[in-house]
């Protein structure tokens, strides 16, 4: 569960705590990994990338950084945030990778896609452009692409997706949309037969999703934090689920609002079903079952 920066500042003690039983069992670790260490790390993720960090982290964020000390030759944690803090591009984008998780999968909370097919039939208009702006190894833009696909009753429909994420190996995987088989078990057979293609011989047990599917969406990295977005409006539709879990609430915010401007009057945005806005009530009004649409709107 993600804090806030309060939250990180009032939970010290915890961490320290946490700290501590390291220092008791120290040599069971690789690397020494301190409260500090932790601390250091928490405020460069948060000040790159937007991400709070809670203490309940503490293991994770060690297991998964001491993978960068040996791969980048550092003996301890302190060698590896100095690197980070002279600028090392290269390793910024592997720290941010190593740091972010992503969950997914094809349909994810399925009624958002059902209520996006009501959405672009209300509109009528001829052509739609929809931003997952959380796109991870891309099952929810090809899940998108496949609704649309429907709705249009083409492997061409009039749309657009634009699939951005901040980790450029998740975006990789997404471009490629090559999935294993346990991926797309619970889709309907239907859907498979339509809209992906069965590996065989030495990738066998692999799927791919058809090219015009692919075709449909433009990856890009994008971080959310950054001043400039590659990303125009209008937009019909912003998919923004289960990402804002991990900023603090004025971090929330400052990104709600810059969303505003990009969607489309009677536009919708999705959100992850654990996350809230009651604090930007003045940006978006909660239309049910995690569906938001624009505070100024008359929807």
């Amino acid at each position: 569960m993600i804090q806030t920066n309060r939250t990180i500042s009032g939970a010290a003690e915890v961490t320290r705590q946490l700290a501590d039983v390291n220092a008791l069992t120290g040599g069971t670790r690789e690397f020494a990994f301190t409260r500090d260490d932790f601390d250091r790390i928490a405020k460069l993720i948060h000040q790159h990338a937007g991400i709070s960090l809670s203490p309940i982290k503490f293991d994770m964020v060690y297991s998964r950084l001491a993978r960068r000390l040996r791969a980048t030759g550092d003996a301890t944690f302190s060698d590896y945030i100095r690197r980070l803090e002279r600028n090392d591009h290269t390793e910024w984008e592997t720290f941010v990778n190593s740091l972010t998780t992503n969950l997914t999968s094809f349909f994810r909370e399925a009624h958002h896609f059902d209520l996006l097919k009501d959405h672009l039939t209300r509109l009528g208009k001829p052509t739609a452009r929809i931003w997952c702006s959380a796109a991870s190894t891309g099952e929810e833009p090809y899940s998108i692409a496949i609704t649309c696909c429907e709705l249009y009753g083409s492997m061409m429909p009039p749309v657009e997706i634009i699939a951005t994420d901040i980790d450029t190996n998740v975006l990789a995987h997404g471009q490629a949309g090559v999935y294993s088989e346990d991926r797309i078990e619970k889709l309907p057979p239907e859907l498979v037969r339509k809209y992906f293609l069965r590996g065989t011989g030495s990738r066998a047990g692999d799927v791919r999703v058809r090219p015009e599917l692919q075709k449909l969406i433009r990856f890009s990295r994008l971080n959310l934090l950054e001043p400039n977005w590659p990303v125009r409006g209008p937009l019909e539709a912003i998919f923004c689920r289960n990402v804002m879990i991990y900023f603090d609430k004025p971090t929330q915010y400052t990104i709600l609002k810059r969303f505003v401007p990009l969607l489309r009057p009677d536009g919708l945005m999705f959100a992850g079903h654990s996350e809230s806005f009651s604090h930007a009530v003045d940006l978006f009004r909660n239309l049910g079952r995690t569906v938001y649409g624009r505070a100024d709107s008359s929807r």
